[in-house]
């Protein structure tokens, strides 16, 4: 896929596309998107993207993504997120990392499973919370996100050499931007 695409972008950003638009592809997109998913704490998860106004939007949080890209989350059988993605599988996902970088947006197509081994291999002991019967609970059941557009905003360097490069742009009066965007395609 080719970089020469208009950014996304809604700064004043003045690099060159060039440095500024990066689409990551395969195994690198896969590890792109495990970073910045599962490196937020939530993401707020939002069904009836086609047949509702307004949409529906909650907190959630990702407990995988696994070597194909696909988002895994639990979720109480029956619940009305359920419902809302049997009735249309369209699912957009946004996910927040840092406080100033590390974006995702994720549209997907959901999938609700009832799958015992799946159930075990993402349960950790906090999702207790939720599941008061533990891994054991009747009324879990898995979502299973596939990805089919995905596109993140990051740092090229890390938090920190972000934040030296802003603050050299304030005292020289110079755009030191650090971003890097683009499509993650696997």
């Amino acid at each position: 896929m080719e970089n020469s695409k208009i950014s996304r972008d809604s700064s004043n950003n003045t690099q060159d596309t060039a440095e500024h638009i990066k689409t990551l592809e395969g195994k690198e997109a896969v590890e792109k998107l495990k970073e910045l998913a599962k490196g937020a704490e939530n993401c707020f998860f939002c069904t009836s993207i086609k047949t509702g106004l307004p949409l529906s939007v909650r907190p959630m949080s990702v407990l995988d993504v696994d070597d194909e890209g696909n988002l895994w989350f639990m979720s109480q059988a029956g619940s009305a997120k359920n419902q809302e993605i049997e009735a249309d599988p369209f699912t957009h996902l946004f996910f927040q990392h840092h406080k100033n970088s590390g974006f995702l947006n994720v549209y997907g197509i959901s999938e609700i499973l009832e799958d015992r081994k799946k159930i075990e291999e993402l349960w950790n002991p906090l999702l207790k919370v939720w599941f008061q019967d533990g891994k054991d609970d009747e009324k879990i059941s898995v979502i299973k996100v596939s990805p089919t557009h995905v596109y993140y905003w990051d740092t090229k360097h890390g938090e920190a050499v972000a934040f030296i490069k802003m603050a050299a742009s304030i005292i020289t009066g110079k755009t030191m931007d650090d971003s890097v965007e683009g499509e993650l395609d696997f």
